[in-house]
């Protein structure tokens, strides 16, 4: 039998050193499915289906990054400036992560600033016990799982102990109607969010491969407290399925603007778990509300089977980050997690 010898994985903002097992010390591992130069030299005369530049971040959110570290003198101020706030906003969950199992949480991405092409195979999954996959790449870029990634995955996930977390981010825009288009935008309210902007084909084709019956669809806006900006109206939550009780303490996550309904396209009630929903902003309208509906599904939980020994989350890659905010409850999720 022949052996594969991987060379060294390329990391962004942490030295490697190969992370030894401890029992009950989960090693964490983030995965970007970006292509990082396809997103940064994105034509910023497209409308659609793009980030926004550094620059119109400052303009919408202005003054709030008006100081020397975001200037042209300290940072990029394109497409590729609204990337690396991603990355800082990663930064405190990594520490929260550390702080916990002892393990530093490095940081992948499938096709990095230098044009250097990261598979998940056994260089990222041999030290990692829960393996984080952020689905921020939009879908124009072509990036989708390869089926020795998604074997990969699969063997992964016969370890016992382990645990994937998939992030497929959210759909806005799909629908060819353009009046339908600017009910979405109405309704969630994010200027730097263009009329379309579509996510995730690496994840949807990972999810498809590994059997996990789940759709990202629309962006919806919660629910928040009347008189208050960004105070979340609590989770519901389903706790009798909360078997590793990841809520324990947690009444929110984190306000973001245009967050994905994980929709549930199996019948069976046993293979996927809703465990937290989110409450819809009803003060404008969204044709997912004139469907009936006043909350998405945020929190979703895959529990093993017969095949499979590890567990399978999915959650939005935002309540991961500090970009949009967060609190004590928010950590104790984090924490949570990492006791998983």
């Amino acid at each position: 039998m022949s052996i594969t010898i991987y060379p060294s994985p390329r990391l962004y903002n942490q030295v490697l050193a190969p992370r030894k097992y401890i029992p009950g010390k989960r090693r964490f591992s983030i995965y970007w499915t970006w292509s990082y130069p396809w997103e940064a030299n994105r034509d910023i005369t497209e409308m659609d289906n793009r980030f926004s530049t550094m620059t119109e971040v400052r303009r919408v959110l202005w003054p709030f990054y008006e100081s020397v570290e975001y200037s042209e003198k300290m940072f990029l101020q394109g497409i590729a400036g609204t990337l690396e706030l991603f990355h800082l906003s990663i930064v405190r969950f990594q520490q929260v992560i550390e702080s916990v199992t002892g393990h530093p949480v490095p940081d992948y991405q499938r096709i990095d600033q230098a044009g250097q092409r990261l598979l998940i195979d056994e260089r990222i999954l041999a030290d990692t016990d829960t393996l984080m996959v952020f689905g921020l790449d939009h879908m124009v870029t072509e990036q989708e799982a390869l089926p020795e990634e998604i074997e990969a995955i699969k063997q992964f996930l016969k370890r016992e102990g382990t645990c994937l977390i998939l992030s497929p981010h959210h759909d806005v825009g799909f629908s060819e109607d353009l009046n339908q288009r600017q009910q979405e935008y109405a309704h969630h309210g994010d200027p730097l969010v263009p009329r379309q902007q579509r996510f995730g084909t690496y994840t949807r084709s990972l999810m498809k491969g590994l059997g996990v019956p789940v759709e990202n669809r629309f962006g919806l806006r919660p629910a928040t407290i009347t008189g208050t900006r960004n105070q979340l109206v609590p989770l519901i939550k389903h706790q009798d399925f909360d078997k590793h009780h990841l809520l324990d303490g947690v009444s929110t996550f984190n306000f973001h603007m245009h967050l994905p309904h994980y929709a549930v396209t199996t019948d069976d009630p046993n293979l996927i778990h809703v465990l937290a929903q989110q409450p819809i902003d009803m003060s404008h309208p969204h044709p997912f509300i004139e469907a009936g509906n006043n909350e998405f599904n945020m929190f979703l939980w895959m529990p093993p089977n017969e095949e499979r020994l590890g567990d399978i989350l999915l959650a939005d890659s935002t309540i991961f980050t500090t970009l949009f905010g967060g609190d004590e409850s928010l950590e104790r999720f984090w924490k949570n997690i990492a006791l998983l």
